[in-house]
């Protein structure tokens, strides 16, 4: 069953990132806070032979030779996302 929690004293900045987050993704603030909570605590297990498969997807992908591991390498050191 259910259980009801209520959060106290959360900071401006993340009550607006929360409130922003569900208005993205047309939920409630409380469904886009528990979508948030179980991300974190709750996380998709996959095997590793799966996640090197995805990756490898994922760059087959990708524009050949625009992303070079030196440049993705200089981009962490800008502090890029």
């Amino acid at each position: 069953m259910p259980t009801t929690l209520t959060l106290k004293n959360i900071p401006d900045a993340l009550y607006d990132r929360l409130k922003l987050a569900a208005e993205m993704h047309r939920r409630s603030l409380n469904s886009e806070a528990i979508v948030c909570l179980e991300s974190v605590l709750l996380p998709t297990k996959m095997m590793p032979s799966e996640r090197i498969a995805r990756a490898r997807e994922l760059r087959a992908a990708l524009p050949a030779g625009k992303f070079r591991a030196r440049d993705i390498d200089a981009a962490k050191r800008e502090d890029r996302p």
